[in-house]
């Protein structure tokens, strides 16, 4: 569970900031299959949630693993 939790943290986190990067400076397209689960004129507002999401994605992996090994 914590490495498909620390997968999904990267892939969503790594894409969202490709994505801002993409729209911001027309460039660096990586992870772009992110591109079709934003609506349409939204993409920054979506980038910007992915990010959140993949951030606490990771915290929650993170915290999954302090508490089992304490356990």
């Amino acid at each position: 569970m914590k490495s498909v939790l620390g997968f999904l943290s990267f892939v969503l986190t790594a894409g969202g900031i490709t994505g801002l990067l993409h729209e911001w400076l027309g460039w660096f397209r990586l992870f772009g299959f992110l591109r079709y689960l934003a609506p349409d004129g939204y993409a920054v507002y979506a980038n910007v949630v992915f990010i959140v999401v993949g951030i606490a994605l990771g915290l929650l992996g993170g915290s999954l693993g302090r508490h089992g090994a304490s356990s």
